[in-house]
């Protein structure tokens, strides 16, 4: 008989002072740079139905070994961030490492999910419609050089020296 040896578990964790840190962060702020992210990625792309089914509930990002919880809530054609609410229709969670995996198509939701490492709470419903859409969605894969200070700098510096009509330098 051949037995196997489970593998160590090899997603990151962030270290526990640093999760501890980032914790004592206002929420907020953090909702309003999430909502900002997601109206400019997504919601132009989002089908009618998909903003109908969205409208008024209330969703939380949770990054679990960051301590940070992000609050929104579709409102007509844009997510817009909430105060920390005390209860949600939908809570999706996840180490900061495994939302990057997800943002950067690295993993897809349902393989974080079946090896419990992406989990969501409340409406079930809710939860299918927002991984159905977001699979369904030509989404750009997020690339953190692309977004490094000099990178961004050099884009900036770029459109000001010779502007383009409609044009925005951190898209490209």
């Amino acid at each position: 008989m051949h037995t196997t040896t489970a593998r160590p578990d090899t997603h990151h964790v962030l270290p526990a002072p640093v999760g501890a840190l980032l914790g004592r962060l206002p929420a907020y702020p953090g909702s309003m740079l999430l909502v900002t992210a997601l109206n400019l990625v997504l919601a132009r792309q989002l089908p009618a139905d998909v903003r109908q089914r969205l409208e008024g509930q209330r969703i939380r990002i949770q990054v679990r070994d960051a301590g940070l919880r992000f609050d929104f809530v579709w409102r007509g054609t844009l997510f817009r961030a909430c105060p920390p609410q005390p209860e949600t229709e939908l809570t999706l969670s996840a180490n900061a490492h495994d939302f990057v995996r997800l943002a950067r198509r690295q993993d897809d939701p349902d393989t974080l999910f079946f090896n419990r490492r992406l989990s969501m709470e409340g409406d079930t419903e809710l939860g299918l419609v927002v991984k159905n859409a977001l699979d369904a969605l030509e989404l750009p894969v997020f690339d953190a050089q692309h977004w490094a200070p000099l990178r961004v700098w050099e884009r900036l510096r770029a459109h000001l020296a010779h502007p383009t009509a409609g044009s925005r330098p951190w898209q490209r």
